[in-house]
């Protein structure tokens, strides 16, 4: 298991038959906003192990690369500090938002995750927001409770987190660390 430093919320090193590849927090300004933790295949992680942790590009363009190819790529956030749904939704579409030129599709995720958190009426400390990376798109999960899938949009979700400009540096990091030889 690996614990983000800086929350101390602990990720188990599987997800059904998913490998943890690195964890990470997301920062607003002071504010531990909630520690995310990405799954992928084993074949994906094996390829990641002979790369060199100092070729931080390099690893972040095959780790990227990596993503898209494989199968299933998920992305557990954990929240650490309460935010309403419609904040919640609306940052996760922001950040996806320059990603993607299928503004309806972010549309439709910014939907389902504001129906997956409305539903209890906000995204509070503990919450766990599941978003399943495949061909067909980005299937949402709240809680466990499965909202819907915003299609085609793997890559652009992906990117939000393992592209150069991704809102954790610590969760790239970690996944260098976790993963590079």
């Amino acid at each position: 298991a690996l614990v983000d430093p800086a929350t101390k919320i602990k990720f188990d090193d599987i997800l059904g038959h998913l490998s943890l590849f690195g964890v990470g927090v997301r920062k607003k300004g002071p504010i531990k906003v909630y520690s995310l933790g990405m799954y992928s295949d084993a074949e994906a992680k094996e390829k990641m192990s002979s790369l060199s942790k100092s070729d931080k590009s390099g690893a972040l363009s095959n780790l990227r690369s990596s993503m898209i190819a494989t199968n299933q790529t998920t992305f557990l956030l954990k929240m650490n500090f309460k935010v309403g749904a419609e904040k919640m939704a609306g940052a996760i579409a922001e950040s996806v938002n320059p990603r993607s030129s299928d503004k309806a599709a972010v549309e439709t995720l910014k939907k389902l995750i504001l129906d997956g958190v409305a539903a209890k009426g906000a995204a509070t400390p503990g919450t766990v927001l599941r978003f399943d990376c495949s061909e067909e798109g980005v299937k949402v999960s709240v809680d466990s409770t499965e909202i819907g899938t915003a299609p085609g949009l793997r890559q652009a979700f992906c990117d939000v987190f393992l592209d150069d400009k991704g809102v954790s540096p610590a969760f790239r990091n970690s996944c260098f660390e976790n993963c590079c030889g």
